[in-house]
């Protein structure tokens, strides 16, 4: 019996963008590679700014990739988000929607939330995110009948600056036994709010994602020691280490997986679509390594586009390499 699984994130359009160097940045003083939130007035000018440049549009935000990779992949889904009552809100609910998503979308006044995606001549990309909407689910909006018939619960990082929703939603997701994964999300989101994460897994989450740097900021270790570290306060510790793959740990179980060859375009939602891949290996019951080798398998794929939703075709190659493994 397959495991369904329910997110909860910041509901976001991703607003992709290829520059030609690295001066943009410069100007709005961007670190390179991180993610930082601005106001309304900064999200505008940067959009402004970056007209001339090749720009796409999708429906974003950490939890909504991993849930949408998910349901492509033939998983019963769910989301819980807020986005604004416009356009973007419109665009965002029906994306979701086409993939087969439950979608469980709070409507507010303000304006959906809008991340524009920077990606750099070395495919590394730079978010300046303008939440929005998105910042205004409370915890007051989960309705614990969301929860029922789902039996794991996916959070992303970026929901810890509003921590009562977080405490809610994993107490909700513990009285109906349901395990709890969480994505570190950003190595300034958790050097910013370091006491809350720790606190949060060690209280409730059973699966933890993180980049080496994100794991660094969480333990002040490298790698192999910061793998050890979350894997004695949670289940499962996931630690990504970019071209060189990602470790697995389970108690004395450790497991190195590699990565394929691939053409790097854009490392947007690479971490997302390795959580997609992992756990649905995870609802499906497969071992350990086999949901490390669909996370490889997925994240490999994304990068090899602009942006984080790959489409039907695409899709239909990674399920063809997943049945045959």
């Amino acid at each position: 019996m397959m495991k369904k699984i329910l997110g909860i994130g910041n509901a976001l359009v991703d607003v992709m963008t290829i520059i030609n160097d690295d001066n943009i940045l410069d100007k709005f003083a961007l670190p390179k590679g991180s993610m930082q939130l601005v106001d309304k007035e900064k999200s505008e000018m940067i959009k402004t700014e970056t007209l001339s440049f090749n720009r796409t549009m999708a429906s974003g935000g950490s939890a909504a990739n991993t849930i949408h990779g998910l349901a492509m992949l033939g998983l019963k889904t769910g989301f819980i988000g807020s986005i604004g009552k416009d356009e973007l809100g419109d665009f965002f609910e029906n994306d979701m929607k086409y993939a087969g998503i439950n979608t469980m979308l709070r409507r507010r006044n303000s304006v959906t939330g809008t991340a524009i995606a920077i990606i750099s001549p070395d495919s590394e990309r730079t978010f300046a995110t303008h939440l929005g909407a998105a910042v205004e689910l409370e915890a007051d909006d989960l309705n614990s009948g969301y929860f029922n018939g789902y039996d794991i619960l996916y959070l992303e990082g970026y929901l810890i600056f509003n921590k009562p929703l977080v405490e809610a939603a994993c107490r909700i997701a513990k009285d109906k036994n349901m395990k709890i994964a969480l994505d570190l999300a950003s190595y300034n989101v958790v050097d910013a709010r370091l006491a809350d994460f720790k606190e949060i897994v060690d209280k409730y989450v059973d699966i933890v994602f993180a980049n080496e740097e994100e794991a660094r900021s969480f333990t002040g270790l490298e790698p192999e020691e910061a793998l050890n570290f979350i894997s004695q306060i949670c289940e499962v510790a996931i630690i990504k280490v970019g071209g060189e793959g990602s470790w697995i740990k389970k108690g004395d179980e450790i497991i190195k997986i590699g990565t394929a060859k691939v053409n790097l375009k854009d490392t947007t939602g690479a971490g997302d679509l390795y959580a997609s891949g992992f756990l649905y290996g995870y609802a499906r019951n497969e071992n350990l390594e086999i949901c490390g080798e669909y996370g490889s398998i997925l994240a490999g794929h994304v990068i090899e586009i602009v942006g984080a939703r790959m489409d039907e075709s695409r899709f239909s190659l990674i399920r063809s390499a997943i049945e045959s493994r």
